[in-house]
Order: C-alpha cells, then structure tokens, then sequence
C-alpha cells in the first residue's frame, strides 16, 4: 500500500453531506471510499438505490454499486471514516469507531468543545493536531472535528486579522443557504421570498467555537483565545453560500487598508502546502463594490476559497467586511476532507493503520 492511498468510510453517507463527502472524494489521490454507512432503512440496499442523489452529476461508479452498511465499526472495509452523521446519534456512533481503532473525521458538533479534540481549520490551527494523543478511545483511534459551516468562513477571513492585529470583539450577522438546512430542509413555503430570523443552535456556535480555534494551545487542553462575539443568524433563500457581514473592534488603532492588505497578503502554514484540497488562495480580497455574491463567488478553489469583500472603516467599531464561504464544501465535507490530508501528511493515519495491521481484531 502506497504511502498516501487510504481505505475510507462514510458515516451517513445517504444524507446531504455524505453525497458531497462521495462526490468530492471521486478521483481524490490519496483516498479511496470503500465502505459507506448509513442507517437500518438503507442498509443492505446498493448506495444507488439507498442514497436520493441530489448532485447533477451521476454518482460515481465505484461507489454505486457499494452495499450500504450500518454505522458500525464492525466489518467496516476502511483504514478511517469521515463522519457526516445527525448529531442525534454521531456521538455514540463516533465514539464506538473511536474505541474500536478506527480514526473518525467528523463534520458533526458532537465533539467540537472537547477539551481533547482538535476543532481544525489546517490553514489557522494545525498545531492543535497534538490533541490527538492525548485522547484515550483506543491505543490508535481519535476524533477531529471541522467547525461549523457559518463557523469556518468567519474564522478563515478572522485568522488573518488575528495574526496581524489584536482583534477585540466581532458583531456579525449571518445569511445562511438553504442548503445548510440539509434536505429536504426549509420548506418552500418559508423560503421563498422570505428571510428566516433564526436558525437553531447556530448564534451559540458562533459565540463559542471560533474561541477554541482561534485559541493557544496549554498542554493538553486549548486555552480560548480572548475574542468576544455577538452573532445574529438567518436564513435567506440561496442554495449555496453563507454570507457573513461582520464588523471588527481591535485593541489598537487599524483601518481597512491595513485589513485588507493583511488578508492579501497572508500565507497559510508551510504544513498545508502539499494537501490536493488547499485552495490558492486561502482568502480572495475582492474591490467590486457589490462582492462578494454566492451565484459569483462561491465556487472559488473549488469551494474551499473564502472571499472577501466590503472592507470599510466603521463609524461603529473598526472595520467591516463581508464574507463569503461555500458551506457544504469549505464549512462541511470539503473541510473534513482537508482535515484527513493534514492527518495522513502528518502521520496520524499511518500510526492508525500500522497499529491496526499489526492488531487485526481492532477492526
């Protein structure tokens, strides 16, 4: 086996996020999907008849024909798993995968705020990829974690400003996809026409995990980095693209050129730098006066591209902008799969996999 060719599962792969974890993984050169889970009603079922496929593309054809399993380590084909499961149930699941040897990269909230568990972005926080032993599942199972979808393009436009400033505070309001919702998601009735004000769970995420990744790490635990955050969120009628029209308060005196030529001219981690899924840019700085817009945009790098625009000096607080993230790729599968590059370019997945050939019943 190659050093960079990996067996892959995915957990709740009928669901949205598991049909763009199959879609985004085809050709991928270093993973392979040989095993997809799904819940009692799909399991047995070819992946073609289990999954109501909502890409235009056909679903590709290794993966078609592949018996859908339930969400159990047990005869699992694979050396890790991507998880895009319900939180109702990812916790339990995660874990039994964990405990059995088997490495999970989750896009679920689950395990986000455990003291112990990376909430990863490669490009703003690889370090926190030590976290990793101090875990205790099994001598070679773990948990990593990609944020929240409305989570990761604020941090991927903050983490520049982070590094170059002292950021205070952020007030953000968020207009989030449709496709956010999963499927079938918001009725049509409430979204058409319609901005919804509220989105549960979704204010207190932005209150909370942008501390944790934006923070330092202190031993085994992450110390929250000294940010506050006041976020409003709502649904807008967009299939793809979350927008987020933040205003930043610094400690010192910054102003929007110097924001901007910061996103501009920010260089992600050398350690990032062979991953096939990192975009160039991390951060596009747009000067049209009515950028970023997600029917423009949102397909940037692929989906991984956060854009940037709207860079203002504000009456209220410093400067503000306007952010906008694809948030099935970049703030959901695309994200995790990153995460599973910077795991296997950094060795975690070959320690795994070592420990498990030589120990066979973990799997």
């Amino acid at each position: 086996m190659d050093e960079y060719d990996y067996r892959v599962g995915i957990l709740g792969a009928t669901g949205a996020v598991g049909q763009t974890f199959v879609r985004l993984l085809d050709d991928h050169p270093w993973f392979t999907v040989t095993a997809v889970a799904a819940s009692e009603r799909s399991a047995g079922c070819p992946y073609r008849d289990a999954a109501n496929w909502l890409s235009g593309q056909p679903i590709p054809s290794p993966v078609a024909s592949l018996e859908v399993q339930l969400a159990e380590p047990e005869g699992m084909d694979c050396d890790f798993v991507f998880s895009a499961l319900d939180s109702s149930v990812a916790g339990e699941i995660e874990a039994a995968f964990a405990r059995a040897g088997l490495p999970v990269v989750s896009n679920a909230k689950n395990y986000r705020q455990h003291d112990r568990v990376p909430l990863l972005i490669p490009e703003v926080n690889p370090g926190h990829l030590s976290l990793i032993d101090a875990q205790s599942w099994s001598s070679e199972g773990f948990i990593v974690t990609n944020p929240n979808c409305s989570t990761t393009g604020l941090i991927c436009g903050l983490h520049p400003l982070m590094d170059a400033f002292a950021p205070e505070a952020v007030q953000v309001t968020m207009l989030q996809a449709l496709s956010g919702a999963g499927y079938p998601g918001v009725s049509s009735l409430d979204a058409v026409g319609n901005v919804v004000p509220y989105i549960g769970g979704e204010e207190e995420k932005l209150a909370t995990e942008p501390r944790k990744i934006l923070g330092s790490l202190k031993g085994d635990r992450v110390a929250p980095a000294d940010l506050t955050l006041s976020a409003q969120c709502t649904r807008v009628p967009v299939r793809d693209g979350h927008v987020a029209c933040a205003s930043i308060r610094f400690r010192g005196d910054v102003g929007a050129e110097a924001v901007a030529d910061a996103l501009r001219t920010f260089e992600a981690p050398a350690v990032t730098e062979s991953l096939p899924s990192r975009p160039d840019p991390f951060v596009q700085v747009l000067d049209a006066p009515d950028a970023p817009q997600p029917q423009r945009h949102v397909e940037a790098g692929g989906g991984m591209t956060v854009s940037v625009g709207r860079v203002q000096d504000c009456p209220v607080n410093d400067v503000k902008l306007v952010l906008l993230s694809h948030n099935t790729v970049r703030g959901a599968a695309g994200g995790a799969i990153l995460n599973a590059e910077l795991l296997a370019s950094e060795g975690y997945l070959d320690r795994a996999r070592a420990d498990a050939v030589a120990d066979p019943a973990t799997t």
